[in-house]
């Protein structure tokens, strides 16, 4: 039976309207970790360190579609939600040109200015080949990443999580196989992770052109775009956190790979790269639920049900509370094995990686209601809430603690500094909750 966003959410039906998304996220994190198991086991350590120093760029500028796809897609729902579902199909289409302009204009900028760029995220004349090889191939292709995550919010406001979940798997299975292919079989190294990388972009980005572009049975389709600056703006604001929890975890990957290359070195900064393959796949089920969750809340906001809204808030509290806690065990029961994928034999690096694996492993207990309180207060058009929680978590709190710790524990100091960072948000986090409970009546 269809799940419509006007419906009752039971604890089932809430799963079964997630899950895709959940998937979603899921596949999406999978295509930068098969690189790294790729490049880790058949290129080398320094070929991963390059990936990682000059990826932060490349979702710097798909931050801006992270930012309008989950903004957009939470003021689509509010209008769907408030019966003006032209208007809905009129602010989609303008969303979704804006998007695919602005990538382009972005990725082209970088393209230009990728050699000094690179020099500035942290390379070294040994990694600055590699650094501009694989960056000017994925900044090439990063529009097409961002009209993915763009529509990954879209296929769920237009009720059809599946249609997203089938594409976005076809798109991470194409880019494992073009992975093994390119990479392990033609041997072409670090070209070949880009290379495998971006066609798994153009797959999951340009397909859903065609589909919202045809007569479909969806609530969402292109129309003649018309331009609305002030629904383009309070897409962008409404979805300020969501570009500004990528903005920042570019940043905070850069201050990471300067503290590991100043206190170790090339295998500093290898052993960082694995860890956050990791964390973002562990994270990417609280980001998937967070995300599949939005538009229910949104639709049932703006149709001013505030009985479904107080509904939603109680499950999804339990859910992500408990998901958090067992992810948290999960990561440290399965440290070793985990650790193994990326590095086959024991040693320096190995040791050094799993250290601070189980250390990072530690804010999967906690950062459930982080993650789900930004997209919540997004969800509800509060932007500015959603950009605090965000702000504060992925960039202010963790880049202060990158930076202060290593000065008295050294490289210590920096695997501790998202575990605190998390503890702090979350007294935030929970502090906007109860605060406006009572203005938007979810409690």
């Amino acid at each position: 039976m269809k799940i419509k966003l006007s419906d009752h959410f039971t604890y089932k039906k809430l799963f079964r309207f997630t899950l895709p998304t959940i998937i979603m996220m899921l596949f999406t994190s999978i295509y930068s970790v098969v690189d790294g198991i790729f490049v880790s086991n058949f290129v080398g350590k320094n070929a991963l360190s390059s990936i990682n120093i000059i990826y932060p760029l490349a979702m710097v500028v798909a931050a801006f579609g992270f930012m309008l796809g989950t903004g957009g897609s939470a003021v689509v729902a509010k209008t769907l939600g408030e019966g003006d579902r032209k208007k809905a199909n009129e602010y989609f289409s303008m969303i979704v040109l804006s998007v695919f302009l602005l990538g382009l204009l972005l990725s082209i900028v970088c393209v230009i200015f990728i050699r000094p760029l690179a020099y500035f995220l942290g390379s070294n004349d040994v990694l600055i080949n590699d650094c501009i090889t694989y960056g000017t191939i994925i900044l090439l292709g990063t529009f097409a990443f961002m009209l993915q995550t763009t529509f990954h919010a879209f296929f769920i406001t237009a009720e059809k999580p599946k249609i997203g979940l089938f594409l976005t798997i076809f798109a991470g299975v194409s880019h494992m196989l073009f992975d093994y292919i390119l990479i392990y079989k033609l041997n072409l190294g670090i070209k070949g992770a880009a290379y495998a990388t971006v066609l798994g972009y153009f797959i999951g980005g340009i397909i859903p052109l065609f589909y919202f572009a045809s007569k479909n049975s969806s609530l969402l389709r292109f129309t003649k775009p018309k331009f609305y600056p002030k629904i383009l703006l309070h897409s962008c604001t409404n979805g300020s956190s969501e570009m500004v929890s990528n903005i920042s975890m570019s940043i905070v990957t850069f201050l990471y790979n300067i503290q590991m290359m100043k206190y170790v070195g090339e295998s500093g900064v290898a052993a960082i790269t694995i860890i956050m393959y990791v964390n973002f796949v562990f994270i990417a089920i609280l980001i998937g639920f967070s995300i599949g969750s939005a538009p229910i809340i949104g639709f049932n906001y703006g149709a001013k049900n505030h009985d479904e809204l107080k509904n939603m808030f109680k499950k999804c509290v339990s859910i992500v509370v408990i998901v958090s806690i067992i992810m948290g065990g999960i990561a440290e029961l399965l440290a070793v094995p985990t650790v193994r994928i990326f590095i086959r034999e024991d040693g320096e690096l190995f040791n050094m990686t799993l250290h601070g694996f189980r250390i990072f492993s530690l804010a999967f207990f906690i950062c459930g209601l982080n993650i789900w309180g930004s997209s919540f207060f997004t969800a509800l058009c509060n932007g500015k809430l959603s950009a605090i929680i965000s702000f504060l978590r992925a960039l202010v709190l963790q880049s202060g603690f990158i930076v202060i710790l290593p000065m008295f524990f050294g490289v210590e100091g920096v695997w501790w500094a998202l575990f605190l960072s998390e503890i702090v948000t979350l007294l935030v986090t929970i502090m906007f909750i109860v605060l406006n409970k009572n203005k938007y009546k979810y409690a």
